[in-house]
C-alpha cells in the first residue's frame, strides 16, 4: 500500500487531480480543491500522506496535506455507505477541526451541507463518527492565516451543557440549537433557547 508520495507536480487537473512524479513513475492522486491549490506550485517538488483505495474494477490514490486529514478520511470511510468519493466530499466542506466539531455538538445540518448528503444520511453519519473522531471535550481553537486564533465549538458546547443540565432532551436540545447561531454571548443565546423550547421551537 502506498502511503506517501515525495515527487514532482506534474499537473494540477481542474477535478482537483494531481499528477505528481516519483522517480519516473507519474501517480494521479484525487485530492480536495483545497488541498489542489496549497500543496504546491507546478514543476515543484511537494509531499502528499495518501490513501491507497484498491477494488476489483479500481485502483486510486487519495491525497491529503496532513496526516491529520488522512485518519479523519479513513475514519469517514469505515462508515456504513461512505465510499472515497464521498469522504473526500466531506473533506472538500469541513477540515478535520470543523468536522470534529459538528459531530461534537450534533449538527446534522452541517454535514447536510456537503453535496449528496441528507438529513438521514447526516444523522447516521454522525452518530457513527462520535465512536471513531477524537473529540474535542472543549472548545477547538484555530489559528488563522493571519495568526490570530478563533475558538470553534465553544458557545454551542456550553448551551447543549446547558440545557442538559435543565433536563432537555437530545433531540430538543439539537433542534433548538440548529435554529441559533454558533457563536455569540452565551447567556443570550441561552434565554433565546430557552424562549423557542417553551413555545415548542
Amino acid at each position: 500500500m502506498i502511503g506517501s508520495l515525495r515527487g514532482t507536480l506534474l499537473d494540477r487537473g481542474p477535478d482537483a487531480e494531481l499528477l505528481v512524479e516519483v522517480a519516473g513513475v507519474g501517480y494521479r492522486v484525487q485530492v480536495t480543491p483545497s488541498t489542489a491549490v496549497m500543496i504546491g506550485e507546478v514543476a515543484s517538488e511537494i509531499f502528499v500522506h495518501t490513501h491507497h483505495a484498491v477494488r476489483e474494477d479500481s485502483d486510486t490514490l487519495y491525497g491529503f496535506a496532513t496526516v491529520d486529514e488522512r485518519r479523519i478520511f479513513e475514519s469517514l470511510i469505515s462508515a456504513h455507505g461512505v465510499g472515497p468519493a464521498l469522504g473526500l466530499a466531506i473533506l472538500s466542506v469541513h477540515g478535520p477541526d470543523a468536522l470534529r466539531v459538528a459531530v461534537a455538538d450534533d449538527d446534522v445540518a452541517a454535514l447536510c451541507l456537503v453535496p449528496g448528503v441528507g438529513k438521514k444520511t447526516a444523522a447516521r453519519l454522525v452518530m457513527e463518527l462520535k465512536s471513531k473522531l477524537d473529540l474535542p471535550d472543549g472548545p477547538v481553537i484555530t489559528i488563522r492565516e493571519d495568526g490570530s486564533s478563533v475558538s470553534m465549538g465553544g458557545t454551542r458546547a456550553d448551551l447543549r451543557a446547558a440545557l442538559e443540565g435543565l433536563g432537555y432532551a437530545a433531540d430538543e436540545i439539537h433542534a433548538v440549537l440548529s435554529e441559533l447561531p454558533s457563536e455569540g454571548d452565551t447567556g443570550e443565546l441561552l434565554k433565546e433557547a430557552l424562549q423557542r423550547l417553551a413555545s415548542g421551537v
